[in-house]
């Protein structure tokens, strides 16, 4: 085998493992981030449109029951 003949073959050894660690990331990527459920993007509310921020769940004072 000749000198360029080595060379070559080492050449194609080396995109052969390449693509063998390409294909293995790939599939890794598939199975990891297939598992990830993404949510529809959220609708935008009206411009000018006031929110509530109710963060501890009760109501806000406006909403209160009359008595109170």
């Amino acid at each position: 085998m000749t000198h360029a003949e080595q060379v070559i073959e080492r050449a194609m050894a080396a995109v052969a493992a390449a693509r063998r660690q390409r294909e293995r990331d790939q599939e890794r990527r598939r199975r990891t981030f297939g598992r990830i459920q993404m949510s529809p993007p959220l609708p935008m509310p009206k411009r000018g449109l006031q929110l509530s921020l109710k963060l501890d769940g009760r109501p806000a004072r406006d909403e209160a029951p009359a008595g109170h």
